[in-house]
Formats: C-alpha cells, structure tokens, sequence
C-alpha cells in the first residue's frame, strides 16, 4: 500500500493504514464477530469484494487481524483481531462517544455494562496515580 501521508506523526501513519475508505468499517465488524467474508460482505453492503479482499489484506500485513483456516478443502479462513487490532475497540468507543455528542443521525452510545449509563473518556497517569486533565503531545 502507497503511503498518502508522508509525514513524521503518529496520527498521519496510523492514516496510511486505516485511512482509506472502508478499512476502519471492516476492522469494526471484525471486532463485533463478523469473521468470514461472506459475513464482512453482507454487514458491509454494498460494498466491492476487491475492496473487501484489499482492505483485508491491509490489516493483515499490518498484523491488525491475522487469518485462521476454518475450512481444509476449499480453504476458508476466519479473520481474528490481534492484540494490536483489540486495543482499535477504544478508538472505536472514542468516534462513537463523540458521534452521539456531536452528530444528528448517531443511534450508539458506549454505556457502563453493569447499570446503563453513558460513560465518559478519562485519561490516567500511571506515574503519578490519578486521572488527568491537562495533556501534552510529546
């Protein structure tokens, strides 16, 4: 894959994987268990199977998913979230948090399992044992 940005920041080279139309929404359905293709193609009508198969590809040379053959004969696979493609799951939660404050047609929260009420994003300081505020991009 080309890069688009050419540029020495984590956000731009996170871009060059994630970035191109469909890659995140497929990333996302594997994480919510739509693992074969034909499962990815219909949670994500209408979209092309050289797409599909393209942005597979992508995560998986990315190690954000990796393949798992279900099927011997003719080969089938299941694709699987890495540790690396799991920790997307808060990335995710952050868009749809933000999407459900800012944004009209948004439907999703993120809600504490236990009792149902909507959760908010916090940072914490390993270091000094305390939720945090004030941040700086290093």
């Amino acid at each position: 894959m080309k890069n688009t940005y050419d540029f020495d920041c984590n956000l731009a080279q996170t871009l060059n994987i994630l970035g191109d139309r469909w890659t995140m929404l497929v990333l996302h359905r594997i994480s919510k268990g739509k693992n074969t293709f034909k499962e990815l193609e219909e949670a994500l009508e209408p979209i092309p199977t050289n797409i599909l198969s393209d942005r597979i590809k992508i995560l998986e040379e990315n190690e954000i998913i990796y393949l798992e053959l279900y099927n011997e004969h003719p080969p089938r696979y299941k694709y699987m979230m890495t540790e690396k493609g799991k920790d997307f799951n808060y990335v995710f939660n952050a868009m749809i948090l933000w999407a459900s404050r800012y944004l009209d047609n948004c439907n999703k929260t993120v809600c504490h399992k236990d009792c149902g009420t909507e959760v908010e994003i916090r940072y914490y300081c390993k270091n000094c044992d305390k939720y945090v505020d004030e941040l700086e991009v290093k």
